[in-house]
């Protein structure tokens, strides 16, 4: 992927980085310049649900969304966008792969979702429920070898149910630096992947591809001597494609 370069709809050239370039990114605001964790979270899982509801189109409001989460931060932005969707009247399906898991951000955002109608479902449960789109947010960036367990179940839960999947950030099963898949993975219509496109997200894996703001400061990207202009005019999602 060191030849394909990514390319906003306006033409601005966007720098792609490595699954450990994107740790140093997310590292630098938490420990140093923030926002904080839970503040690039919340950005995160806003703009899902904002382009959850753009993908859908006229008929948003009486929708069926259903929410794979993962245990990790993914996962909470997935939290997040269910939180957001169900506030707005969406019929909101949320499916943790391991509740009794979840990391410290993560399990706040599901408590902050527990208050809305959106509605905590099982594995089981899915199958019998007529879906308009599923949001994946099972594995981010930090994949560690081939899915296995919940997270396996829930992906070949998506891809046989014939149903639209948006993932968040990359497809759950896809190595973000690399694009190797060590087992089964999402297949997206559609990926949003946040703050910078990952090497990995080839064309062929990702669907229709876009990047979303979550708030960390130019001055991290160039800093770490990334070559960093702002993608983001008055939106904070934009359409993104990559040109070898």
């Amino acid at each position: 992927m060191a030849n394909v370069i990514f390319h906003t709809d306006k033409g601005i050239a966007v720098p792609a980085v490595t699954a450990d370039q994107m740790r140093e990114i997310d590292r630098i605001p938490i420990e140093e310049t923030g926002p904080n964790l839970f503040q690039m979270m919340e950005n995160a899982g806003r703009n899902l649900a904002s382009l959850t509801i753009e993908l859908l189109g006229n008929y948003w409001q009486r929708a069926s969304v259903v929410v794979l989460a993962g245990t990790g931060g993914n996962g909470g932005g997935g939290i997040c966008a269910a939180r957001h969707l169900a506030n707005r009247g969406v019929r909101v399906r949320l499916c943790i792969t391991e509740p009794e898991r979840l990391g410290t951000v993560p399990s706040l955002q599901r408590k902050i979702c527990q208050s809305t109608p959106g509605e905590e479902v099982s594995l089981e449960q899915l199958s019998e429920m007529k879906v308009d789109i599923v949001l994946d947010a099972v594995l981010g960036y930090s994949l560690n070898g081939a899915p296995r367990g919940r997270a396996l179940d829930l992906i070949r839960w998506a891809n046989v149910s014939g149903i639209p999947i948006l993932s968040l950030d990359i497809p759950s099963g896809i190595d973000a630096t690399t694009g190797e898949t060590p087992g089964e993975h999402v297949r997206s219509r559609w990926t949003m992947t946040l703050a910078l496109p990952k090497t990995g997200l080839l064309p062929k894996s990702t669907g229709e591809l876009f990047l979303a703001d979550i708030g960390i400061p130019v001055g991290v990207y160039r800093d770490l001597g990334l070559p960093y202009t702002s993608p983001f005019d008055h939106r904070y999602v934009v359409p993104l494609k990559a040109r070898p």
